[in-house]
C-alpha cells in the first residue's frame, strides 16, 4: 500500500451511497476513512477488526474488479427521471405494472412532486 505525507493513498473504495469510487484516506492514527461530498458521506473505520475487514474489502474490490461490476449495475438499476432529473436506484415500492396485463410499464420517481414513470428497458 503507497502511502503519501498526507495521510491520502491510491486505493479507493465505493461511496455507499452513490457507489462511485472514493480515495481512502488515512487519520493521523492510520485508520482508513472515506469522504463523498457529493453525498455529504463520511465513513470512518474503527478498531483493529473493522480495519482488517475494510482493507480486505479494498483489497478484493482491486482484484475481482468490483468497479466493472458496480458500473454495470449502476447502468442498469440506477435510473434518472426524464421530467425531474432525481437520479434513484429502482425499488419493488417503485414498480409501475399495466392494469391491462400486469406488465412491467417502469418504476415511478421517488421525488414526491413529480409522478413521471421511468421506462423499464431490458438491456441483457
Amino acid at each position: 500500500m503507497s502511502i503519501e505525507l498526507s495521510g491520502k493513498s491510491n486505493r479507493r473504495f465505493p461511496c455507499p451511497v452513490c457507489t462511485d469510487p472514493r480515495e481512502v484516506r488515512l487519520t493521523k492514527k492510520k485508520k482508513p476513512y472515506i469522504i463523498c461530498d457529493p453525498c455529504g458521506i463520511q465513513v470512518f473505520v474503527r478498531g483493529p477488526a473493522g480495519i482488517a475487514g475494510f482493507n480486505r474489502l479494498v483489497d478484493r474490490a482491486e482484484g475481482e474488479d468490483l468497479w466493472t461490476r458496480l458500473r454495470e449495475m449502476q447502468r442498469r438499476y440506477y435510473l434518472r427521471c426524464p421530467e425531474c432529473g432525481q437520479h434513484f436506484w429502482i425499488e419493488p415500492e417503485l414498480v409501475k405494472t399495466s392494469l391491462f396485463d400486469g406488465s412491467l410499464q417502469g418504476f415511478r420517481c421517488p421525488e414526491k412532486n413529480c409522478g413521471a414513470v421511468v421506462e423499464w428497458e431490458d438491456s441483457e
